[in-house]
């Protein structure tokens, strides 16, 4: 089989041999991988989880091929998704039904032994996600990155009619947006340095989209909102977001870190404390998160075409990439089974 291999500076397609499924495993065929960013934060040496080299592809949709002896769920023929996060089931985050935050977590495509930018991978047989009917290949590709702001939404609360910011119009900042307005927010208000991602924001339901690097952009977001934003989903996780963040949500306000940091910032603890601002970490998601993920897009709360913005063949991986990295795309998607 065919996959895809990253080291530092490059991107390859190699041929190994196909897996065979443990006895709790599946055999998955894989039709369709989405590039994340963090691919691309890894690609780049910037993760700071995963090291080169590394087998890509955590968003991916395939049709189950062979089981183990043990049997599975999910029968040959069906077509599944994948939660990529692998926990051990015996910690006390798993014994707690918080097995994202499992305390011997794995995580397939990041860092794990196989991808799923391959024409076929294994994985335990609990790790498969039914994929509904009603929704075509690229709408599925779609159900395990909007489960990361789905989660983070529950995280912060009941939104309903709060102002809110979303710091970052990329991939899950647009995606955050989306559930935001499915849950019906009340204000919401995106920044971002590139005015092409500020126009999607603004077609995609934002009421306001400020340019990030402006200064006092905390301020003309608090001005757009009429006051602090009682949430802020900081999409970008640097130095300057967490910054702007703490200060639009100054005071009493929640601020949900969603996008993962490349490196360790510092946050003004005694404002963080004296002004009982919230900073809430969202790790990845949980089961009920894939399961509204997959109502959101089966009901059209989230339209494929509004973030499907691109494809690449396997081949092309490289291009596929580095149209991810332009910043002209919100989601492209590698299509590895082109039967």
């Amino acid at each position: 089989m065919r996959q895809v291999v990253i080291y530092p500076g490059q991107i390859t397609v190699e041929t190994a041999d196909i897996p065979a499924p443990g006895p709790d495993e599946a055999l998955i065929r894989t039709l369709v991988a989405g590039v994340c960013g963090s691919d691309l934060h890894a690609a780049h040496g910037r993760h700071p989880f995963i090291a080169l080299p590394y087998r890509p592809g955590h968003e991916v949709v395939g049709i189950v091929e062979t089981t183990g002896s043990a049997g599975a769920g999910t029968g040959p023929g069906q077509r599944v998704t994948v939660a990529p996060y692998l926990p051990c089931w015996t910690c006390k985050m798993c014994a707690s039904g918080r097995e994202n935050l499992c305390e011997n977590l794995g995580f397939f495509g990041c860092g794990y032994v196989q991808g799923g930018m391959a024409e076929h991978f294994t994985l335990p047989a609990d790790r498969l996600f039914p994929v509904p009917d009603a929704l075509d290949d690229h709408a599925a590709a779609l159900i395990e990155p909007l489960a990361t702001p789905v989660h983070a939404v529950r995280l912060a609360g009941d939104v309903a009619g709060r102002s809110v910011a979303v710091l970052g119009a990329g991939t899950i900042g647009l995606l955050t947006l989306a559930v935001l307005r499915a849950h019906g927010a009340g204000k919401v208000i995106s920044t971002d340095p590139n005015p092409l991602k500020r126009d999607r924001a603004i077609a995609l339901g934002a009421d306001a989209a400020i340019d990030a690097r402006t200064p006092d952009v905390a301020g003309q977001v608090r001005k757009e909102l009429g006051g602090s934003a009682d949430v802020v989903f900081d999409c970008v996780a640097i130095q300057s977001s967490i910054d702007q963040a703490i200060a639009m949500a100054d005071k009493g306000g929640t601020v949900v870190v969603v996008g993962v940091p490349a490196q360790a910032v510092t946050v003004p603890l005694p404002i963080v404390q004296d002004h009982q601002i919230r900073i809430q970490g969202s790790a990845t998601y949980l089961p009920e998160d894939f399961r509204e993920s997959a109502e959101l897009l089966r009901t059209g709360a989230v339209k494929t075409a509004d973030f499907v913005t691109a494809t690449r063949p396997l081949a092309q991986v490289a291009e596929a990439f580095d149209l991810a990295s332009s910043g002209n795309h919100v989601k492209v998607l590698v299509t590895v089974d082109e039967r």
